[in-house]
């Protein structure tokens, strides 16, 4: 995907979205001093680009039971297994995101558990089961700092 150019102006909307996404289009308009129909035609534009790949609600996992947070490195035997790997992670529902990293490790996940008994039938009955990996790592987590989205000040015009 190619790079999107972006005005001060686009920056301060992504600013805004990024901070409340249920800020109302009229409230971002004021405060960038431009119409309600730009912001709609600048936000329509920057999600046809992929800029923004939607909106969506942040739930707390902890507030619904889920006190394990973990990151598992994944090996595989072979890189022919990845794709395959990869379907057979997503069935995984405790499974919350998946990257293709560099190093020691080919994939790398974060999975929420209910307790730590939890998450081991979720690596035993299911990630070690998967054909193709031949060795995992876990790292449990015990407090997440923080967490933030990109921030648009280091993209120039």
């Amino acid at each position: 995907m190619s790079k999107t150019n972006l005005d001060a102006i686009d920056r301060k909307i992504l600013k805004f979205l990024i901070k409340n996404a249920r800020m109302p289009f009229l409230e971002i308009a004021r405060e960038c001093g431009i119409s309600g129909a730009a912001i709609h035609q600048r936000i329509r534009k920057l999600d046809e680009s992929g800029v923004i790949l939607g909106s969506r609600l942040i739930v707390d996992p902890k507030t619904l039971g889920f006190d394990v947070c973990a990151y598992i490195g994944i090996r595989l035997q072979d890189p022919q297994y990845l794709d395959a790997t990869v379907e057979k992670l997503k069935q995984i529902p405790e499974i919350v995101e998946c990257h293709f990293i560099t190093g020691t490790y080919n994939v790398f996940v974060k999975l929420y558990c209910l307790d730590n008994e939890h998450l081991m039938k979720t690596i035993f009955d299911g990630i070690v089961r998967i054909q193709g990996i031949s060795t995992t790592q876990t790292y449990i987590s015990l407090f997440e700092a923080f967490q933030r989205q990109v921030n648009v000040d280091f993209i120039e015009e």
